[in-house]
């Protein structure tokens, strides 16, 4: 019978005994074993890369880094090609996402989705819903505005095209977030700092886009999505003196002047340079507390629904059966998301969902009796971080645990150490999720955070997760070599000019993809 979290020398599901039994044989082929990084074979930084230190203005022990094979019984290699500060305590930045997507797979499943269950209260007739629509939110990290206009297409096809009660949102799947958007660096509008919740739409975001008109002299202003009660302008004037040339772009964002401190009401006082052409900015809606209700309210007028009640907070019906649940992309899907492009809100989503249910380890589904509704234990940080801890420790044993707030990084708490990430690269590496995983991370000079990356050897050679704070600079994932061998690299600046020192861990980066081709 399954145990507990708070038992982490057992195996708490069938899918993480699997789990421990493949930590077990990667024990025994040596990729557990990372204390052989008391004794580097290279004792010193590679040239380049202390150069580049130097240049930055960022001292040598603010850099803790390993390299590493990434299956060393397969060479006859254990002993680590660098080991510099591996066994110090850093703040990961958005590395730490490797820890929480890693643990999903093997928790949940790459194949694990979220579904999102739709209710019908009440009886239909005439195209009216004569009571109350229920969506209930149980963490899904990509409800985009494109698959709640599908949610609400599914509405339709039921027949209904008006509602006489109200739509009600049930987010009690996830414990309420007290958590401030301007908390961390304050700057709420930004999306990167939207925070999660178990109906997440569209991230909380607002997409405008600004399409030039020189011959009305004005650019339009579209809006996605729709958000009901708020003032959105439809053309701001285009600037005085800008040709058609894109270089004449500019600061397009200066020049708009925005204003969006008011819940009901987004304005421009500037202009928009016509040289910019097309352009996309998204940004965090001023309320997020009132964010879905306004959301799904636009939406169903928008698509030409009616409502005579109001999109308000509540919970669904114990022992009402769904009309239907629209069903996420896979978490391999999800992950892709996640790393390459750095979602801090969807890893958190993640995050949340490994305490969902207890222990964390099966997917939410309406139980036999279809009582989906009003039988789910919220999910909280705390909660999860028990969960990824005994995980960490039945994997990993209680060496190097990390220590765990959000599980996205976006965080000045969260703490692990190079040596402990790279045994997870390697037993990543052996297990059946490594597929997933690495497809999951950006490749150098090609796709995601580092697709424009200026490592001039690792061009397409290196899966690797970035991560950046204003005093954090890191990168950590997959280096292939030439010669067909396969490197884990872990790099981690903690220092105020951290950003500068990025080009010290591209060198890195490259000295591992010829120093591994030896």
């Amino acid at each position: 019978m399954p145990v507990t979290p708070r038992h982490p020398l057992h195996c708490v599901s069938e899918r993480l005994q699997k789990g421990c039994a493949a930590g077990l044989l990667a024990a025994l082929l040596g990729l557990a074993s990372l204390g052989a990084a008391a004794q580097p074979a290279l004792q010193n930084l590679p040239p380049e890369v202390d150069a580049l230190l130097a240049r930055a203005r960022v001292p040598r022990d603010a850099l803790a880094a390993i390299v590493v094979d990434a299956a060393p019984a397969m060479n006859g290699k254990s002993a680590p090609l660098l080991a510099w500060r591996a066994g110090a305590s850093v703040n990961p930045a958005s590395v730490m996402k490797l820890v929480t997507t890693y643990a999903g797979l093997e928790l949940l499943g790459p194949s694990y989705t979220w579904n999102t269950p739709v209710y019908v209260d009440g009886p239909i007739k005439d195209g009216v819903l004569q009571g109350n629509l229920i969506i209930q939110g149980r963490g899904d990290p990509k409800l985009v505005i494109e698959r709640l206009w599908l949610l609400l297409r599914r509405v339709k096809g039921l027949g209904i095209t008006s509602i006489s009660g109200d739509i009600v949102l049930d987010r009690s799947a996830f414990a309420a977030s007290t958590t401030n958007p301007a908390e961390f660096d304050n700057e709420p509008f930004r999306p990167y700092n939207v925070t999660p919740e178990a109906l997440l739409i569209n991230y909380k975001s607002v997409v405008m886009t600004f399409a030039p008109n020189p011959g009305a002299g004005v650019a339009h202003i579209s809006f996605d999505p729709p958000l009901a009660n708020v003032q959105m302008q439809a053309t701001v004037p285009l600037a005085a003196g800008t040709g058609a040339s894109l270089s004449a772009c500019g600061d397009y964002r200066g020049a708009l002047k925005a204003d969006f401190s008011d819940p009901f009401r987004i304005a421009f006082a500037g202009s928009y340079p016509a040289g910019c052409g097309e352009k996309l900015w998204a940004v965090a809606y001023a309320d997020p507390a009132s964010y879905a209700e306004r959301a799904v309210q636009g939406l169903w007028q928008d698509m030409g629904g009616t409502l005579k009640g109001r999109v308000r907070e509540g919970r669904a019906p114990a022992g009402l059966r769904p009309a239907f649940e629209a069903v996420s992309p896979t978490l391999a899907e999800v992950i892709r998301d996640i790393n390459k492009f750095s979602n801090n809100v969807m890893a958190q989503q993640l995050f949340l969902t490994l305490s969902l249910n207890p222990g964390g380890l099966t997917g939410l589904r309406t139980n036999e009796a279809g009582n989906g509704a009003g039988s789910l234990a919220p999910a909280s940080k705390e909660a999860s971080r028990e969960v990824v801890r005994a995980w960490w420790q039945q994997r990993f044993g209680a060496q190097d645990l990390p220590v765990l707030d959000n599980g996205s990084g976006l965080s000045r708490q969260e703490r692990l150490t190079p040596q402990g990430l790279a045994r997870l690269l390697q037993t990543a590496y052996v297990s059946g999720a490594m597929p997933e995983l690495m497809a999951s991370l950006p490749i150098t000079g090609v796709d995601g955070t580092l697709r424009n990356s200026r490592s001039r050897v690792s061009q397409g050679w290196a899966h690797l997760k970035s991560g950046s704070l204003v005093d954090t600079t890191a990168l950590a994932g997959y280096v292939h070599t030439p010669s067909g061998r396969r490197l884990v690299v872990v790099a981690i600046v903690n220092h105020p000019n951290a950003p500068a020192a990025r080009p010290a861990l591209d060198a890195l980066v490259d000295w591992a993809v010829k120093e591994g081709s030896r």
